[in-house]
């Protein structure tokens, strides 16, 4: 069973769905029982750093996430469950992530030619280490929606990386943590592959 942590995300919704779609057992809950209990939990995530950081304080989400990380069984972030798992962004500097990993998280920049947010597919570089995107095909295409980037501070944790007038840390693992800052339930057969792929870690489907 993967517990998605319902804290009123945008794609909760749509995480659900691709996770049924690939015959995964899951549930959409805030639950500390329920998601301290599953296999697998995932945090999904859409809109401001500190809007969603208050948020996670206000459902009580918070210590259950970080108690979840500490029973070493797999965890993932998607796109704003990526940022969340580093201290704080430039785009909310007064809101504390949950300091799992060391980085910075700051607007992407302007550029000719550059829209922000940096929306729709772009390609990735990926560490031919990494577990969670085993299996996929030399820079495969996922979908991003974000204005903000990660520059992680301990490179050895960026299972993939993207370039959109910056490099982009667009993917993190250590451990049984996992994340990434774009929507894998957003990008086709790519990202089911990569969900199949954690459903394994966690030892379901």
């Amino acid at each position: 069973m993967i517990a998605i942590i319902d804290y009123n995300a945008g794609n909760l919704r749509s995480v659900y769905k691709a996770f049924r779609h690939i015959g995964c057992d899951c549930v959409i809950t805030r639950d500390r029982e329920e998601i301290i209990n599953a296999d697998g939990a995932v945090l999904p995530g859409v809109g401001s750093f500190g809007d969603t950081a208050d948020t996670l304080d206000k459902f009580g989400v918070r210590q259950t996430a970080l108690d979840f990380i500490d029973s070493g069984k797999p965890f993932l972030g998607i796109c704003l469950g990526l940022q969340l798992l580093f201290e704080g962004s430039e785009e909310s500097p007064e809101a504390h992530g949950l300091g799992i990993f060391k980085g910075t998280i700051a607007r992407i920049p302007d550029g000719e030619g550059l829209k922000i947010p940096h929306m729709g597919w772009n390609s990735l570089k990926i560490n031919p280490k990494s577990r969670l995107l085993n299996g996929l095909e030399t820079n495969p295409y996922v979908y991003f929606v974000h204005s903000y980037y990660l520059n992680a501070a301990d490179k050895s944790i960026v299972a993939a990386q993207t370039e959109y007038g910056v490099t982009i840390d667009a993917a993190v693992e250590s451990g049984n943590v996992f994340a990434t800052q774009f929507h894998p339930e957003k990008s086709g057969s790519t990202g089911l592959h990569i969900l199949r792929n954690f459903a394994e870690i966690t030892g379901g489907k």
